[in-house]
């Protein structure tokens, strides 16, 4: 761990006008809808973390008070993007990227085997959270918000924490801080509805205008594409319209916001689909939903960016609600070059 600490059935006319109403809907329902409720218990979100870790994160992330298992979560996919063999260029290894010497002193025998391995995410995951829950004791007297010190005290170290009496005023730290909270929007289930998105009717009204642009593999829509696109880039594009710049590929794209649940979609969502719906990182298609069961989308090679419903494709995961705060936490390293999706 760090030291420094609608084309299908319907006319492209009655579509347009259909779209045009829902630009004028996003902003009456973001008056009357209320955003994530507090209180409770926080669960996961549905497909939010990969099967094989959920009871993990689960389980540990109630040991103390200042976690919950969105914020591990939040904090394990920033570290390894759910990888147990990663390693850095600091040497940090496993799923919770642990540095030996931290592990040393820090790692915990989860399973009960009666060894404890960095690499095996039954121990790195409980140990993970172990550590979060010791450094929130050590910083438990700080005023202000005990998760955010908890927080600042593993990525600065307890006793800036201290010191400063709460986050420091480090650029690293603060902005550590502010993206796992932002990103644990994204890990958490829900609490009443989802607040809709302010930008939601910008996007559309991009997409909406490269309807019936072919399909290119890869495409930014930029001069050298011919202004093609593909599915991640089409909603890349849409978002960077409004001033929210997304990573480049589908599943990377899936962290940028809160997901609301499939009867709750507002126009702006994007929505999903994968090849494990209990695994969000083999995500293989995005689209941007506008209401009544529809989206526009660029579907593969050979078509046109058109409307279609969402059920146009069996193997739906979710969707996310944009925010420009989810997408600006999102890890850079997820963007890798030369990835397509």
């Amino acid at each position: 761990m760090r030291k420094l600490w609608v084309g299908v059935g319907v006319g492209i006319a009655m579509c347009l006008s259909f779209i045009g109403l829902l630009v004028v809907g996003v902003y009456v329902a973001a008056g009357n809808i209320t955003g994530l409720g507090k209180g409770g218990t926080v669960g996961l979100a549905k497909g939010a973390v990969p099967e094989q870790y959920q009871a993990l994160v689960a389980k540990w992330g109630n040991l103390c008070p200042a976690l919950n298992p969105a914020v591990l979560a939040a904090q394990l996919y920033t570290e390894s993007n759910w990888d147990p063999t990663a390693k850095s260029p600091a040497a940090a290894m496993g799923i919770a990227q642990f540095i030996q010497e931290t592990w040393d002193t820090e790692g915990i025998d989860g399973n009960g085997d009666g060894k404890k391995d960095i690499w095996d995410p039954a121990d790195a995951i409980p140990s993970a959270a172990s550590y979060d829950c010791q450094l929130s004791k050590d910083v438990k007297g700080v005023a202000g918000d005990i998760t955010d010190n908890m927080l600042a005290a593993y990525n600065a170290g307890p006793y800036r924490v201290i010191k400063a009496g709460g986050v420091p005023a480090i650029s690293e730290t603060q902005g550590y801080v502010k993206s796992i909270r932002s990103l644990e929007k994204s890990f958490a289930r829900p609490v009443g509805r989802v607040a809709p998105s302010q930008q939601a009717a910008g996007a559309i009204y991009y997409a909406q205008e490269k309807l019936g642009t072919p399909y290119l593999w890869g495409g930014d829509g930029g001069p050298e594409d011919n202004g093609r696109f593909d599915c991640s880039g089409l909603t890349k594009a849409a978002y960077a319209s409004v001033g929210i710049e997304l990573p480049r590929v589908a599943n990377d794209q899936w962290n940028a916001g809160p997901h609301p649940k499939r009867d709750e979609l507002l126009p702006g969502d994007l929505v999903f689909y994968a090849n494990d719906l209990n695994d969000p990182r083999s995500i293989h298609h995005v689209g941007l939903y506008i209401g009544g069961g529809y989206m526009i989308h660029a579907p593969r090679t050979g078509a046109v960016i058109r409307f279609e419903k969402i059920d146009s494709q069996p193997d739906y995961i979710g969707a996310t609600r944009v925010t420009a705060d989810g997408a600006k936490a999102l890890p850079a390293a997820q963007g890798a070059a030369g990835r397509k999706a």
